[in-house]
């Protein structure tokens, strides 16, 4: 056994230290670029006190959650037990279910797929997903944070009446919506969203309603969308915006706002414009969206850090780049489908900026889209189940 043990050592030595120093030249090259960034370096030092300060919040929810359950039970034992109240975290929001707690069974099944659809949407619904996004990048922290549009608020929201689309929507309108827009569907290998009463469909709603387990239907519960962040007085600019961006953004979406990627090629932080973003008919399109996006939830883990003129403006920095285009402009102007989807609306489609027009740039190659990883389930070909849905759902 010792001499196994020497031989080895001496044959699998120089790979050894060849791989810990390539880690460890990675390792300085990310301080490097983080101290060249002092500002930025010193923004993620302060996230470290936003995770000591979680810890007492989550104790609390979780207690929350476990009275709620008491009564509950209570409540189904006796109709003169009180009716068990909404589980209310430290911080005032709604407390929804841990993952802890899904059942088994169908049900649970279909949430923990509904989870993995929002994390890894690209990966897992990729025959519907036409740019680098998740459902995760816009519902903060498997889309269970307050002021980051949550799902547990969406679950007991619908159905509800959309200006956007003028009509009643349910979730799964709702969902479709999302993958048009934000998800860029047009430019996905299906063309489209998937279609109505697909099973991605099904396990996302599920995840959602059971995230939404105890909250009452049809209040506004605070915490379910993004604030409104008032318009400052000096309106927006996307010039200062970008000394907020390159001040605040840039170490995690880069200069180009490409997004981040690690080594195998997988998104760890994602494009804030151009092809792998959301295209001009999502709603975060819109700078007053945006900017309260931004503010609320913005430098990640240092919600509020900005201030209301700086979230409006680097919402304009970012939002006056350009990004695929709006697909109700088909078949029809760019003028037209300004003055038909856009008008009044705080945001840059059909403008000129720096002598461009933004119009929509092409979306992603499909060679790029085929190279993300296959989902480990069957999907479904366009149009097997609802052939008569509308062409265009809206989120």
């Amino acid at each position: 056994m010792p001499r196994t043990y020497e031989s080895r050592e001496t044959r699998d030595g120089p790979w050894r230290r060849l791989i810990y120093g390539a880690v460890g030249a990675l390792v300085l090259i990310g301080l490097g670029v983080l101290l060249s960034r002092y500002t930025n370096f010193q923004n993620l030092l302060r996230g470290d006190a936003q995770v000591e300060r979680a810890a007492p919040r989550q104790e609390t929810a979780r207690e929350a959650r476990e009275e709620f359950e008491k009564e509950r039970a209570a409540r189904e034992k006796s109709v003169e037990a009180p009716a068990a109240a909404m589980p209310v975290g430290a911080d005032g929001y709604f407390v929804p279910r841990s993952m802890s707690s899904v059942p088994d069974g169908p049900f649970g099944d279909s949430v923990w797929r509904g989870l993995m659809y929002f994390l890894n949407t690209g990966t897992n619904a990729g025959e519907y997903v036409g740019n680098d996004l998740a459902c995760a990048n816009c519902h903060l922290d498997r889309g269970r944070l307050a002021n980051s549009a949550p799902m547990w608020a969406a679950a007991v929201s619908y159905p509800t009446y959309r200006g956007k689309n003028k009509r009643i929507n349910t979730l799964e309108d709702r969902i479709r919506g999302c993958f048009t827009y934000s998800m860029n569907g047009a430019g996905s290998p299906s063309g489209g969203p998937p279609p109505r009463g697909h099973q991605v469909l099904k396990d996302l709603q599920s995840y959602f309603f059971f995230l939404a387990d105890g909250a009452p239907l049809n209040e506004k519960l605070q915490g379910k969308s993004y604030p409104d962040v008032p318009k400052p007085d000096q309106g927006y600019d996307r010039e200062r915006g970008a000394q907020v961006f390159a001040a605040n953004c840039v170490v995690c979406h880069g200069e180009d706002g490409a997004g981040r990627r690690d080594l195998n090629g997988r998104v760890i932080f994602p494009s804030l414009w151009g092809p792998g973003s959301f295209n001009w008919g999502a709603g975060m399109h819109r700078v007053n969206t945006a900017a309260a996006f931004i503010k609320a939830n913005m430098p990640l883990g240092r919600p509020n850090a900005l201030s209301d003129q700086d979230a409006w403006d680097v919402a304009a920095f970012v939002n006056s780049h350009e990004r695929p285009p709006d697909p109700r402009q088909k078949g029809i102007s760019v003028a037209e489908t300004r003055e038909r989807y856009h008008s009044g609306s705080p945001d840059y489609y059909g403008q000129r900026i720096d002598g461009e027009l933004l119009d929509g740039v092409p979306n992603i190659s499909q060679n790029r889209l085929e190279g993300r990883e296959e989902s480990s389930r069957p999907v479904e070909k366009r149009g097997a189940v609802g052939s008569g849905d509308p062409p265009l759902p809206s989120e």
